[in-house]
């Protein structure tokens, strides 16, 4: 638990010491994850952003559409022009809807989820292109599928806006 407690304080400090650098304001396109989801990222400050998304995944027997927004707090990668790596968390809502033949049979639930990020994101310097890869550790605190679940993250691919 000290090893975790000091490598936690670590990056944290190697963190704010670290000056993002950036090459875009906002950018609009889709992350190809767990849902597939319509992105939207704005930058606020120089390392501060905001990311929103909203999916839509379906299986024969239920489905849900979720939303979320996310904090992020990039960091350049001084070797890669572009490259920066960022931290951040968020919320998301989850509104699952179930088929006859469930455990729950035809029902709907909602679900609230508390979001981590960590992830790399690269803005190609001469297009108006972005991608970036996460992984979203979410702990929902209510509904269907509540406690840990750490398998959430994406590729995202937007278009830069100017």
């Amino acid at each position: 638990m000290k090893k975790l407690i000091f490598t936690l304080s670590f990056v944290l400090c190697v963190v704010f010491a670290a000056s993002a650098q950036r090459n875009y304001n906002s950018a609009i396109g889709l992350r190809f994850g767990y849902p597939l989801s319509i992105t939207y990222k704005q930058f606020i400050s120089e390392p501060g952003a905001f990311e929103i998304f909203g999916g839509f995944r379906g299986y024969s027997y239920y489905s849900w559409f979720s939303v979320g927004a996310l904090y992020e707090h990039h960091n350049a990668i001084a070797s890669v022009e572009g490259l920066n790596w960022y931290f951040g968390g968020g919320a998301s809502v989850f509104f699952w809807t179930f088929d006859n033949g469930f455990a729950y049979g035809d029902a709907s639930t909602t679900s609230i989820g508390i979001m981590g990020a960590l992830g790399l994101d690269y803005k190609f310097p001469n297009a108006p292109f972005n991608l970036s890869v996460d992984w979203v550790p979410t702990f929902f605190v209510n509904g269907y599928g509540n406690g840990f679940a750490g398998g959430y993250g994406a590729l995202a691919a937007r278009y830069v806006l100017k």
